[in-house]
Formats: structure tokens, C-alpha cells, sequence
């Protein structure tokens, strides 16, 4: 993704509100699980929280080798020294996030079900675009549904990382990882599982299954 690093093909753990105090020990077992990249996503209106909460992931990340992205708080992410961030229709746009936190910066872009605004992002320097949601999601139960066929599309015409996200299980995930996904990026289907660390593992055999 990132211009300087090479990253595995996996899931892209992204964190639920409501772990609370959980939230550290969600993260790890993630990761211990096969994530290969998190996403602190956060919309509470306590700045002091979620600067303190950001930053003892992005320890926890950098100990594990494993990118912090902090979502569509650019703030945020100066304040911690975050590894990047995701963005969305109307989250700050790219350059401009790209003039705070570097040329090394991690940032992402949200592409709902549109080819043309990725292709955008790609040239703009995005490090990854993310489509969807492909199937009903809890998380946003409302969001713009996303055809598997534009993964295929996107595969071909693009060379950034591709991301899916929306509803995704380890069951449905197969045939997106088919069509182009690079990341499998999940909410639910991880931190509301009963074994966190279980539910990461099953996502990451998609891209690594047994003989």
C-alpha cells in the first residue's frame, strides 16, 4: 500500500465503539489472529479518550508490525503520529491530509460503488481505495451497495490495493478475495465474535487456505 512498505493481503480490522474498556485486548487478539491492518474508528465526542485510546493502539500496532490507521480524524492522526488515515466523501481531502502527515503517510480512500472517483484517488496518490458495502452491513445499515463486479473492474484497471467492506463474513469474503479485494475490511465480524482471534484467523484463510 504505502509507497514504502510492502504489505500481506488480509483482513483490515476495523475497531467497534463499543468494546470500551475491551478495546486493547480486542485489537491484539486481532492481530494474533491475522490481521494485517487496523483501523481506530471512533465518532465520540471525547478528544481526551480517543487521543488516549488511539495512542496505546498505536503502540500496541507498532509492537506487533501491524499499520494504525486512525479514521476520518486527520487531528487525531497528527496528534498520535498515527501510520495513515481513511477518508470519505466529506472528510478533509487527500492533498491536504497528505501535506500534514507526509509523503509516508498511509491514506485511504472511501469509493462507495464508483470506479471513476477511485481512479481519482489513484492518481491523486491514494495508497489504497475501498469499495462497498457489498452485502447489508449493521455498521451502516443504509450505505450504497457495491457489485462484486466492480472489484473485477477496479483489478484491472488499477494497481493501488483494493478493500472491500460491507457485510463481509468469511463465508461471502471468498468471492470477493477472488474478484480483487487485497483486504477484507471487517468490524463485526470480528470484535463481535465470541473468540476474536478465532474469527481474525478465518478471514486471513482466505488468503492463505490449507492444502
Amino acid at each position: 500500500m504505502s509507497r514504502t512498505r510492502q504489505w500481506q493481503r488480509g483482513p483490515y480490522a476495523i475497531t467497534d465503539s463499543r468494546l470500551g474498556e475491551r478495546l486493547l485486548d480486542a485489537v491484539a487478539q486481532a492481530i494474533a489472529g491475522g490481521a494485517v491492518v487496523v483501523q481506530y474508528r471512533d465518532k465520540g465526542g471525547d478528544t481526551a479518550r480517543r487521543q488516549h485510546e488511539a495512542t496505546q493502539l498505536l503502540a500496541l500496532c507498532r509492537h506487533r508490525g501491524v499499520p494504525l490507521i486512525i479514521n476520518d480524524d486527520l487531528a487525531l492522526a497528527v496528534a498520535v503520529g498515527a501510520d495513515g488515515i481513511h477518508l470519505g466523501r466529506e472528510d478533509v481531502d487527500l492533498a491536504a491530509a497528505r501535506r500534514q502527515l507526509g509523503p509516508d503517510a498511509i491514506i485511504g480512500i472511501s469509493c462507495y460503488d464508483s470506479l471513476a472517483r477511485a481512479q481519482a484517488a489513484a492518481i491523486a496518490g491514494a495508497d489504497y481505495v475501498a469499495f462497498g458495502s457489498f452485502f447489508p452491513s449493521s455498521t451502516k445499515p443504509q450505505a450504497v451497495r457495491a457489485p462484486i463486479t466492480l472489484l473485477r473492474e477496479a483489478r484491472q484497471q488499477l494497481t493501488v490495493p483494493l478493500v472491500a467492506i460491507g457485510g463481509i463474513t468469511p463465508e461471502n469474503g471468498a468471492a470477493l478475495v477472488a474478484a480483487g479485494a487485497d483486504l477484507l475490511a471487517v468490524v463485526s465480524g470480528i470484535f463481535a465474535a465470541p473468540d476474536i482471534t478465532a474469527a481474525a484467523r478465518h478471514y486471513a484463510m482466505l488468503y492463505s487456505p490449507p492444502p
